[in-house]
């Protein structure tokens, strides 16, 4: 049986997953980046958060969540004691979209099975934090509505997978604000409760009452 790749390893698989994003020309947004946006942060990070898609200053970067979407992100993990480098944050799809459009079923399909499933694989997160429809879309039925299930953990494939609202949208309706802080306080729940239950340890036997011996 082959042992598990040590943490060298996988960071070197992750980095050629890296380079192949930056070099990728699989659909057609490769050709209005400035530079993809292949993912941030620690390679066995218990808690892999999966946004949209790159925007301006990401594009610009090359870098995950540095606009204003981001410094809400980083005020979010500091409120339950994590910075950015804990976590691991990608995107649904990796190079950013003509004027902030949605991505298309085809750009989603594409980077999703080429590159952002690899990258779980290679992570084996805990737990994945879906931040907005999007990547929700990935992992929860398709009639699923994220302003009914926001904050609602679902267990399969032995992991935890847990809807949020985009920070985007939190700054655009600070109403969502009290809801995102709320459910971003569950997490270091959700990645205790992810933990594979190890079972007790067998209890000895009783031993059987000692036997009086006969004298006949």
């Amino acid at each position: 049986m082959a042992s598990t790749p040590d943490l060298e390893q996988r960071r070197a698989a992750l980095e050629a997953i890296a380079d192949e994003i930056r070099q990728c020309t699989l659909c057609p947004l490769y050709t209005g980046r400035t530079h993809a946006v292949p993912g941030y942060g620690r390679v066995d990070a218990d808690i892999l958060f999966v946004g949209e898609g790159p925007g301006y200053h990401e594009d610009q970067q090359g870098l995950p969540f540095v606009g204003q979407s981001g410094h809400y992100l980083d005020e979010l993990l500091g409120k339950i004691g994590l910075t950015r480098a804990e976590v691991f944050i990608t995107n649904v799809v990796k190079c950013r979209p003509p004027n902030n459009r949605d991505p298309l079923p085809l750009e989603i399909d594409t980077c999703t099975t080429t590159y952002l499933h690899r990258q779980i694989a290679i992570i084996q997160p805990k737990v994945i934090a879906t931040l907005g429809r999007f990547s929700m879309g990935l992992f929860f039925p398709p009639n699923a509505r994220i302003t009914r299930i926001h904050g609602q953990p679902h267990r399969a494939d032995g992991r935890i997978y847990y809807p949020l609202f985009h920070p985007a949208a939190v700054l655009r309706n600070p109403n969502l604000r009290p809801d995102m802080e709320a459910d971003f306080k569950r997490m270091l729940d959700l990645v205790a409760a992810a933990q594979p239950e190890v079972p007790p340890p067998d209890e000895p036997e009783d031993e059987p009452p000692p036997r009086q011996l006969s004298l006949f």
